[in-house]
């Protein structure tokens, strides 16, 4: 067969090989989102190229959707949304992280794992838009809070660039921006000085009980990474945060705070982008609004969230007088 011009022919056969392959435990091996992605992907190829994409023919549109349907009936690989964390459960893990450190190096590790959680909530972050941040992307607005400059998304893949603001809010425990200069400190004490810088600022540092966003910005290298992994001994690595490892904090902070393992089981990076959006319509906000944060180009795809986390708001069934 041709790869590239390839004939709607190949592809459906290609499709249909994909869905009929199996796992040693007898399960389908691709998912139907797996075999969309490559199709995307033969798509891009051949645009490339110069040549006609062959994955909008009526023949490979029908045998994506004959797929999709033997997969429903047969009930192979559903689709596991991430369980949203609404206001309630980001504030409940955060206050369990900070009470359950215990030293210098938990302070580090709970500055961070604080930072991802407020700030990936309150802006409706992908997990791949967090750990793209550098620290030159954020600055402290005197009215608005962060202004939290997004170079490229999902729905924004030629770069033009975007702002979210994340304000201040009341509570000093649960606003956005002290998370940020809780972490950005200890970013910058690092670079300058190592881990030994880390331990002084920690060890001087007040004790959290009142707002430091107001604070000075600490001077940070615009270019480098804003979410780092640590060490066990306390040292910040050079590179960015993986989308990984976002997953696997959300899930240790989660399980750490008392949740149910099934419910540790649901969540995942998505949690944050998922609860705020639920989190948002059941707070009454619109969909134009609530797409203002998440940079969703239509409503439609928030329709999903609200079917599946907000299955109440604005359905009749609530005004039938039962």
């Amino acid at each position: 067969h041709v790869a590239v011009p390839a004939h709607p022919v190949t592809i459906a056969a290609y499709l249909i090989a994909c869905a009929d392959t199996v796992t040693e435990a007898g399960e389908r091996a691709y998912a139907p989102a797996t075999l969309a992605h490559r199709l995307a992907a033969i798509a891009h190829h051949h645009r490339q190229t110069g040549h006609p994409a062959p994955t909008g023919d009526d023949l490979v549109k029908a045998t994506m959707a004959g797929i999709r349907r033997g997969y429903a009936t047969a009930g192979d690989r559903p689709r596991t949304p991430r369980a949203p964390l609404l206001t309630a459960d980001i504030l409940a893990i955060v206050d369990k992280a900070r009470a359950n450190s215990a030293g210098w190096a938990d302070e580090v590790l709970e500055r961070r794992d604080t930072a991802i959680l407020l700030l990936g909530f309150a802006g409706a972050f992908r997990r791949s838009e967090l750990v793209a941040l550098t620290c030159g992307d954020i600055s402290l607005h005197r009215l608005d809070g962060l202004h939290i400059k997004l170079r490229k998304s999902k729905t924004d893949q030629e770069g033009r660039g975007t702002v979210r603001a994340l304000p201040f809010t009341p509570s000093h425990t649960s606003c956005p921006p002290c998370a940020w200069m809780r972490w950005a400190q200890v970013v910058a004490a690092f670079d300058t000085g190592g881990r030994p810088a880390v331990i002084r600022l920690l060890r001087s540092a007040e004790p959290l009980a009142a707002h430091v966003c107001r604070g000075t910005r600490p001077r940070m290298v615009p270019a480098s990474p804003l979410l780092r992994s640590i060490r066990k001994n306390g040292h910040l690595s050079d590179t960015a945060l993986s989308g990984a490892a976002v997953h696997h904090a959300i899930r240790r902070r989660a399980e750490s705070a008392g949740y149910d393992p099934e419910i540790v089981k649901q969540l995942g990076g998505h949690s944050l982008r998922a609860g705020f959006v639920t989190q948002a319509f059941r707070n009454g906000a619109s969909a134009h609004a609530i797409m203002r944060q998440t940079g969703h180009t239509t409503p439609a795809m928030l329709e999903v969230y609200a079917r599946e986390h907000a299955p109440l708001i604005n359905n009749a069934v609530t005004n039938l007088g039962l």
